[in-house]
């Protein structure tokens, strides 16, 4: 979109003309220093290095990242036929020789003129990023930008249009390698591609995020947080059965002793502080003091945090029954879900705008729109609610898919199950 100005706007053609008037009725040296700076004003108009900087770069930078999104759940059939078109065309990439390596020496982003972006357009045109027709000029113009940020949303990666550690990485894993990731992962797809439910919530863990499916289209996304690597969250299936509003939170036996008794050795106040309380067998409160916190093993207690803000759950736990012990909730930190590496859980999932699921989910359960919902957790009471109908959920673990034609998606894989060293990239 063009920016307003100021002043009057003035063509090429019209200053041009109006210059050359101008010194017409000059003298023979002022003439000379007119010819100057109109030839002077041509080079710089028609510079080979300037690129494509034309009105339109904005828009076209963001349509391509667009492109990318689509209303297709990564499980289903339509994604299984998309994969293997991909694996066509990368199988032709890889025979033809697959794709150069990109310098990574430098932070390459829009207007930086270099001999590496010579390269970068080529890696750009074989993966299909950047139309053949941009050429390979050493110039990063608005065309190389807009295909940097389209290669960075199939790759889960900040859409910034700049290239850096992560940028570089995704960059240079080679075609052959994609192309073993792409068949890896048709596998997985190929065995959850029946019918899941005519509604169901898709957890796709190395993405980190979450779809909600109705009708075999996409209602919703979620970015998620999932379990780091010590922690892995597991692969399942299983059904919603229950959300809870304002719920407390019983700290697994792994988390009590690997976090709360070494802090509870450091900070004697840290239960109190976080408002977790101490249970015996018989649910009578135990008194933090009493409890031997340098004990090589955790005392047998049930530690429950009570509902609030502090509370690790927040305003919601989604249950459903797994022989993991794991749950999807929301959440204190809400900045966490603007990292890059969401892999910080310890086995369950955080989900960014629960209410929003959590709506979707009780859609089918009288009296439990979002207007209540936001009335119940604003009183602090813990209220669990019975799911009319049951919600299948899948945890799933998917490095590479398509969900429209030409569009391959990848991610890293973060607990190393696709057996390629070269795919963990983070």
């Amino acid at each position: 979109m063009s920016k307003k100005r100021i002043s009057e706007p003035v063509s090429r053609r019209a200053f041009l003309g109006g210059a050359a008037a101008a010194g017409a009725a000059m003298a023979t040296g002022a003439a000379s220093a007119q010819s100057l700076t109109q030839t002077t004003i041509e080079s710089i108009i028609n510079a080979p290095q300037r690129g494509t900087w034309d009105d339109q770069f904005d828009a076209q930078a963001s349509r391509n990242a667009e492109k990318v999104n689509s209303r297709v759940p990564v499980l289903s059939a339509d994604t299984v036929n998309y994969v293997e078109t991909e694996i066509a065309a990368y199988q032709d990439i890889v025979y033809r020789g697959g794709w150069p390596v990109v310098p990574s020496s430098k932070k390459l982003r829009l207007g930086v003129d270099d001999p590496s972006v010579s390269t970068l357009r080529q890696r750009l045109i074989i993966s299909g990023d950047l139309a053949q027709s941009a050429g390979t000029s050493t110039a990063f113009d608005s065309w190389v930008d807009g295909a940097v940020k389209r290669f960075q949303a199939r790759h889960g990666l900040p859409v910034d249009g700049v290239l850096g550690r992560y940028s570089y990485a995704a960059l240079n894993v080679s075609a052959a390698v994609r192309l073993g990731q792409l068949e890896t992962n048709l596998v997985r797809l190929r065995s959850m591609s029946g019918f899941l439910g005519n509604r169901y919530v898709m957890v796709n863990i190395p993405a980190a995020k979450i779809e909600a499916v109705e009708g075999e289209r996409v209602v919703l996304r979620h970015t998620a947080i999932v379990g780091k690597i010590s922690r892995q969250t597991p692969i399942l299936n299983s059904k919603i059965h229950e959300v809870i509003l304002n719920p407390y939170w019983t700290a697994p036996r792994s988390i009590i002793e690997k976090d709360i008794m070494p802090l509870m050795r450091k900070d004697p106040t840290y239960l109190t502080r976080n408002s977790i309380r101490l249970f015996d067998g018989r649910g009578n409160e135990v008194d933090p003091q009493t409890i031997d916190w340098n004990a090589a093993e955790a005392p047998k207690l049930m530690f429950r945090q009570d509902p609030g803000k502090i509370n690790a759950m927040s305003s919601t736990k989604i249950n459903f029954h797994n022989p993991h012990a794991v749950y999807m909730h929301d959440t204190p930190q809400q900045s966490l879900f603007g990292k890059l590496l969401r892999f910080e859980s310890s086995g369950c999932v955080r989900v960014q705008n629960v209410r929003d699921l959590s709506t979707w989910l009780l859609r089918d359960t009288a009296g439990w729109d979002r207007q209540t919902m936001e009335q119940v957790i604003a009183s602090g009471v813990s209220t669990p609610i019975e799911l009319a109908e049951p919600v299948p959920v899948y945890f799933t673990y998917i490095t590479a898919w398509s969900t429209a034609d030409g569009v391959a998606q990848f991610r890293d894989d973060i607990y190393r199950r696709d057996g390629v060293e070269e795919l963990a990239l983070q």
